[in-house]
């Protein structure tokens, strides 16, 4: 059948823009009391639904399948461990795990096979021929799995001028391989940035060329337009699993392992969800604050696509809370407070003081109390563990934050646009970014070295700046639109417009380029070793996907639409089937 291959960059469909972007995400009319009422959509999820879901049966039925699942863990395992299996044969298990959803029941099983084949420099060996499928898939899975690999590898698919041979232009595994692999590049890797220049060039020539139903898996995890390692990797292994199965080589033992799994990290989800639900309705700022988003399950949502695995159910339930209060107080910050206000308020949280409440208006009262008792709720739980006061971390982060938030009040007040260097040393604060990333490590990670103290002071580490700039930059593609539209002075692709005379494509490819550019900086931490742990390593990756998915088509957080709510459904609603 003939099939469209590939969403690549410039050459998807059109982008999305929605009527709500996430700074000043609804359309706002100012009323007579000069603040402005904007027009937020309502919760597509209300609190009465929540409840309701079944997760009780569901469970039930998890926990009877428990035997079976055991099994079928003891026949992967197995096949992981077979020392007599071809390289090939062990990449392409791992790459299925994985892709599935179930790399973190086998990671120890995984990393201890994949380094019996570890060749840092000579790369993909195997009894057959090397292929450029191969030899992608060796350089890819060896180097997200944290092996040291060169790019060198790639060298014998190169002519004499440096240039991939020509020959290779109809290899569509290959060439789907080596787009993914050219993903995991280091900032000074030449040979990977010419890689993926070839296999975009040459996939966009066979956008409509027959292909197996066997590479039709393939096609299916590249059609969001991000690559594998770009994209929420729950989602994704939703995805994966309903492609596996349509492949005529599918393994049945590892599929039917994938939809259990899948089905019962959901309904610990569901479990997580309802709590916060609860908590939220609680806390119940969505009721009294009509000007603010209540964006409940999108919070959560974001904090699935941190860390999915069962044994995170704290750090989600922590990372909901904050990120929660920082929608509604971006929206006092960017829709609601006047400038005096917004002074008295981030004046308050840099004091942390209980008595600055005195001078604020009462809706900042519920605001500043209900984030004072939230860090202070997560501060004890950590010192009733370590013995550690982390009060001063977490109230700096939230100060910082504030302070940008009131920098881009005033930019907005006074019609103001900044350069692009003001704006992003303002915007990659603001974002929030930084204060969910310092959040998650205490919550994963509670006891802290010096020097990862020191670094939350600066936020000069790679591994939270990074994300933060891929968060910062995401927004803004997805929001901007309609930003200009409204009369706003400031976001990165204004500031760069203005400051450089271009058009707004231009800035947008130039913005896209820096995004390239922050994960490549974050890449080698794949690799190479810092002084973050593992753990704290995948949420800065997951920040920056989960960023990637929420604006790439708009503004899924700020303006929910059908397909975000599919897309939830998906995959915190609807089990999957094996019927």
């Amino acid at each position: 059948m003939a099939l469209q291959l590939f969403s690549l960059p410039n050459v998807c469909s059109k982008r999305i823009h929605c009527q709500a972007p996430r700074s000043a995400s609804a359309k706002a009319a100012v009323s007579q009391g000069g603040r402005r009422s904007p027009q937020y959509q309502p919760t597509l999820w209300t609190y009465d639904y929540l409840q309701s879901l079944p997760t009780g049966v569901h469970r039930r039925v998890v926990e009877q399948q428990d035997v079976r699942v055991k099994v079928l863990e003891q026949e992967v395992r197995s096949a992981i461990k077979d020392e007599n299996a071809e390289l090939s044969t062990l990449l392409a298990l791992v790459n299925d795990i994985q892709q599935l959803g179930l790399g973190f029941l086998f990671e120890e099983d995984i990393t201890r096979a994949l380094r019996r084949y570890h060749s840092p420099d000579e790369g993909y060996k195997s009894r057959d021929e090397k292929t450029l499928h191969g030899t992608a898939l060796y350089f890819g899975i060896l180097r997200q799995n944290g092996f040291e690999v060169s790019q060198d590898v790639f060298r014998i698919f190169m002519d004499e001028q440096g240039m991939f041979m020509e020959s290779l232009g109809r290899d569509v595994e290959g060439l789907l391989s080596l787009y993914e692999a050219s993903h995991l590049a280091f900032e000074e890797e030449d040979i990977l940035h010419e890689a993926k220049a070839f296999a975009v060039e040459h996939l966009k020539r066979l956008n409509n060329i027959d292909i197996s139903k066997d590479l039709e898996y393939l096609r299916a995890n590249c059609g969001s337009g991000l690559p594998l390692h770009q994209r929420m990797q729950l989602l994704q292994a939703r995805q994966s699993i309903e492609a596996y199965s349509a492949r005529r080589d599918a393994d049945h033992r590892l599929l039917e392992l994938a939809v259990y799994n899948f089905n019962m990290v959901q309904s610990i989800l569901q479990r997580d969800l309802q709590e916060m639900s609860r908590w939220w309705n609680g806390v119940s700022l969505a009721n009294k604050l009509s000007f603010a988003r209540d964006r409940l399950m999108e919070c959560f949502f974001w904090t699935v696509g941190m860390a999915y695995e069962p044994q995170f159910s704290n750090l989600r339930k922590g990372l909901t809370k904050v990120t929660a209060l920082i929608t509604t107080i971006d929206d006092v910050y960017d829709v609601y407070g006047n400038l005096d206000e917004l002074e008295l308020f981030t004046d308050a949280v840099h004091r942390w003081d209980v008595d600055a409440m005195s001078n604020l208006p009462g809706y900042m009262k519920l605001c500043f109390l209900a984030l004072y008792n939230t860090v202070h709720e997560m501060a004890y739980d950590v010192l009733k563990q370590t013995g550690e006061n982390i009060i001063p971390c977490l109230t700096k982060a939230w100060s910082d934050m504030f302070k940008a938030f009131l920098q881009e009040a005033k930019w907005k007040h006074d019609k103001v646009t900044p350069t692009f260097d003001e704006y992003m040393n303002n915007g990659s604060i603001s974002v929030s970014g930084l204060v969910i990333l310092i959040h998650a490590f205490f919550l994963v990670s509670p006891h802290a070295r010096k020097e990862e103290l020191e670094s939350f002071e600066t936020y000069g580490h790679d591994l939270l700046k990074s994300p933060a700039i891929i968060f910062r930059l995401c927004n803004d593609l997805g929001t901007s639109s309609a930003e200009l539209e409204r009369g706003e002075t400031a976001n990165s692709i204004l500031c760069y417009m203005q400051e450089n005379g271009v058009s707004e494509n231009v800035a947008r490819e130039h913005i896209k380029e820096l995004i390239d550019t922050a994960w490549k900086k974050m890449n080698r931490y794949q690799v190479n070793d810092s002084m973050f742990g593992k753990s704290f390593v995948r949420l800065a990756f997951n920040l920056a996907r989960i960023a990637h998915y929420t604006y790439q088509d708009g503004d899924a957080h700020g303006a929910p639409d059908d397909r975000s709510k599919d897309r939830i459904h998906s995959l915190l609603i609807d089990p999957i089937s094996l019927g």
